[in-house]
């Protein structure tokens, strides 16, 4: 059971998420999305029981346990349908801390086409996405054949997968990891469907992006310069 006080956090930092969603831009017209969180040190999560991210209101936050079990708040059937999308990652990976659902509109122009997203951009060097974005075949929504698509798509290094005909899910240890996993997604997706008309995008070779997190890593650990 968790405490008050973790469950309060909790809450802080699942709205904090989904404003950095919203300041991101990656949100279709209808701001429709879901966002779950992991409560500290526990197997219960803080889910986004709406339709949509947009004007989210706080008293549509529920606490859920890693099965899917309603422990507190409401959660309609349209946002109760897509719950196990959420728990089958973190119970795939256990070391995740957050999941975020988004239709994505060029992420998701590619879940629409059936292709998956290949590594064209930096980016998904310096956010480890090598292995780039697999696609999960179609399931109707919320059922056991959408989640085995889930697990059957990802790889061990997967942090997203596009959803056939629906959209995108990411995931991350750290909530705004997974965020911005979500925004080097679709930057990608967005410049390749540009680069299309001009010869198509290229793929950086996997050991180059694999330097390129190497080289982010290391000038993490160096922290941050200062006037000598």
């Amino acid at each position: 059971m968790t405490s008050p006080s973790d469950r309060s956090t909790a809450r802080q930092q699942l709205l904090e998420t989904i404003d950095g969603i919203l300041r991101s831009g990656v949100l279709s017209m209808s701001g429709h999305g879901n966002v779950s969180l992991r409560i500290a040190g526990s197997d219960e999560i803080l889910y986004t029981a709406a339709g949509s991210l947009a004007s989210f209101p706080e008293s549509a936050i529920a606490r859920l346990d890693l099965d899917g079990r309603v422990l507190e708040g409401e959660v309609p059937p349209v946002a109760a349908a897509v719950i196990a999308m959420h728990t089958t990652i973190y119970h795939s990976r256990p070391e995740t801390g957050c999941v975020i659902h988004t239709h994505s509109p060029y992420a998701t122009a590619f879940a629409v086409a059936g292709r998956s997203i290949e590594g064209w951009t930096e980016g998904f060097g310096v956010f480890g996405i090598e292995g780039g974005v697999p696609v999960a075949d179609y399931g109707p929504r919320g059922s056991e054949r959408a989640i085995e698509n889930i697990r059957a798509a990802m790889t061990p290094k997967s942090k997203a997968v596009l959803l056939a005909n629906h959209g995108v899910l990411s995931w991350a240890p750290e909530a705004a990891a997974a965020v911005m996993v979500g925004v080097v997604v679709e930057e990608a997706a967005q410049a390749a469907i540009y680069a299309s008309a001009i010869g198509g995008p290229k793929v950086v070779p996997h050991e180059l992006l694999h330097a390129s997190l190497e080289r982010h890593q290391h000038f993490a650990e160096a922290g941050a310069k200062k006037p000598d």
